[in-house]
């Protein structure tokens, strides 16, 4: 794909932030209308994560223009929103390629650019690192400006706060953007809250307000009245005082579309002293009708024709999350005490239909991974029985919760953990690489590794009854297409089961991975087992395969460190066994971006790798 850059004639001038610096002002909305456009027509052709871009526009081009990046930091929120400020800093020509494999990493990345700060994946990491960066920048005392942009859903997590706690005892320069694109308060946009912005962002303002405190330092009380009758008055035409209280002087909220008067706010505020936040009011999808009604379809796109007012419709193949979506739905009809938990991943995790016709039952505690984990231990110590739905990745965040709060008390609360294994375009941040390795050493703990939508939906039901902590892990995108057996069964716990007799060699699998290792076997003629539980792991089925076979071989899709094949050296070396073992899953590096099918390959997971692994233990 190439677009001829001259039909936009504006963005055609700026290949870095330097270019764009030397625009003038009356021409800055001309660009914005081409970098939206540009934006759409990329996505549209290559994929990508679409909506949250066209929403922040003006920000970017804003701020790009006011501060001198790279040498003043703009840090990015999660990374959906930055595809304009990648347009903007040398990679426009290379937007193609964005989330493939060799390409463009999905995200903000610092090997990429010098202007990607701090690199992202995840979500309300900015206002804790761009304080740390504009502590440095206090210390080396060289002018240098840190801003960081956060949305309003990145504004729900308890990380965002701590981080804003910091920041205003920490006094140091700071700005914060919040773009906030919840349309409930997007009457508070217009000229009477613009106007505020301005003057509460301006020097007249700024001097009479600390000017008055310092006249008012040594007359507590008076200090105190003008004070509150400050932020009274703010408070009444701003929703500022949160902030104002976290030690932040609030300025907004502004329409974050008017690219004019972003950037005067923005001169103005770029030499205040002390943490500022400003609140800007935001469109998701701005400037493209079909993403700006339907922005959660619109976040992340395959290729679609933009004069179509409907994205293509997905081919309705069965996946690992639509598995859970219905495991869910049919539990809940039989159990009014299940209670399904989502940190913000409703669409994701396959909640849809159960948060329609369970809302009493359905909890989505927004970008909260702690606060859900513990949710779920008091909703098991009250008796309910609490399903918490949540990508690998983001479990990490709530390592601490698992252990000390569901663990160590045995609760009985089962984790679905999708996006398991290699996740594909979103890249390392993403890759759901270590979960065997971190849940495997913590006790109390049962963990299953379905290798197929049906054992995913009875791994689901044996969890859930169980007495205790349990895990399914499972990973994104299709299944296998296995019959699903009714009604629901409890497996038993830590059974295996001998899928292929062969001879040398057993494969001993956990997870999807069953299926390519059974497609070698029929070259290689080796034993393959699923193992179904990394965690109690099947000692009897290892005995067994030990006195058949000269080798074993594990295989999962997790990190090779600390995961399944570890476990199963572990038991070799407590049973006494001397066989040999090699171990086939993720190398000890972070995974970058490409599809499943190009990682797997990459890595030797598939059936042809798999042969070119084993292929020489069996002609030793």
């Amino acid at each position: 794909m190439s677009l001829n850059i001259q039909n936009y004639p504006n963005l055609a001038l700026v290949n870095y932030p330097e270019d764009l610096r030397q625009l003038s002002l009356s021409r800055l909305p001309e660009l914005c209308s081409e970098l939206r456009d540009y934006l759409l027509t990329t996505v549209s052709q290559s994929s990508g994560h679409l909506a949250s871009g066209l929403g922040v526009v003006e920000l970017t081009v804003a701020l790009h223009y006011v501060y001198q990046t790279p040498f003043d930091q703009l840090i990015w929120d999660v990374g959906h929103q930055a595809y304009p400020h990648k347009i903007l800093t040398g990679r426009r020509e290379q937007m193609a390629t964005i989330r493939k494999k060799g390409g463009l990493h999905p995200f903000p990345w610092r090997e990429e650019s010098e202007y990607d700060t701090l690199s992202v994946g995840h979500s309300s990491t900015s206002i804790g690192a761009a304080l740390g960066m504009a502590v440095a920048a206090n210390r080396e005392k060289q002018g240098r400006k840190v801003v960081a942009v956060i949305g309003d859903g990145a504004m729900t997590a308890g990380m965002a706060f701590e981080a804003l706690n910091h920041a205003g005892s920490t006094r140091d320069d700071l700005l914060v953007v919040l773009n906030d694109n919840e349309m409930s308060i997007s009457e508070n946009v217009g000229a009477l809250n613009n106007s505020l912005a301005r003057i509460m962002s301006g020097s007249v303002y700024s001097t009479l307000r600390e000017g008055s405190k310092k006249l008012l330092k040594g007359l507590p009380p008076i200090k105190e009245l003008a004070k509150r009758t400050e932020e009274h008055i703010k408070g009444m035409v701003a929703p500022g005082t949160l902030f104002e209280e976290f030690g932040f002087n609030y300025i907004g909220p502004m329409d974050g579309h008017d690219v004019k008067g972003l950037v005067q706010i923005l001169k103005n505020m770029r030499d205040l002293k002390g943490p500022q936040l400003l609140h800007i009011i935001t469109k998701k999808g701005k400037g493209y009708l079909p993403a700006e009604r339907d922005p959660i379809s619109y976040h992340a796109v395959s290729p679609f024709d933009p004069q179509s007012t409907q994205l293509p419709k997905k081919t309705s193949t069965t996946t690992f999350s639509g598995v859970f979506g219905n495991w869910i739905c049919d539990m809940a009809e039989q159990d009014p005490k299940l209670m399904g938990i989502t940190p913000a991943m409703r669409e994701g995790s396959g909640m849809v239909e159960f948060s329609k016709r369970f809302p009493k039952q359905y909890f989505d505690v927004a970008i909260a991974e702690q606060h859900a984990l513990t949710f779920a231990a008091g909703l098991a110590i009250g008796g309910q029985h609490p399903v918490v739905a949540i990508y690998s990745t983001f479990l990490q965040r709530a390592y601490d919760q698992l252990i000390h709060d569901i663990a160590i008390q045995n609760l009985s609360v089962l984790l679905a953990i999708d996006r398991a294994g290699i996740v594909g375009a979103d890249g390392p941040t993403h890759q759901g690489a270590f979960d065997l390795s971190f849940l495997r050493c913590v006790p109390n703990l049962v963990i299953m590794t379905p290798s197929d939508e049906n054992e995913c939906r009875q791994m689901l039901y044996t969890g859930y009854i169980h007495q205790g902590p349990a895990a399914v892990r499972y990973p994104r995108g299709g299944a296998i297409n296995a019959p699903i057996e009714q009604p629901m069964r409890a497996l038993a716990l830590g059974k295996g089961k001998i899928r292929r007799h062969g001879q040398k060699i057993a494969i001993l699998c956990f997870g999807p991975l069953l299926h390519e290792a059974l497609e070698a076997a029929k070259t290689l003629n080796v034993t393959v087992v699923d193992m179904r539980f990394v965690k109690p792991l099947d000692g009897s089925c290892i005995d067994q395969l030990v006195t058949e076979h000269e080798q074993l071989v594990t295989l999962e899709d997790n990190a090779i460190m600390g995961g399944a094949g570890s476990a199963v050296a572990e038991y070799l070396q407590s049973a006494g066994h001397h066989i040999p073992l090699l171990q086939i899953g993720l190398p000890d590096r972070f995974i970058s971006q490409g599809s499943q099918t190009e990682v797997y390959a990459e890595l030797g997971l598939d059936s042809q790798g798999i042969i070119r692994k084993l292929q020489p233990l069996l002609t030793d």
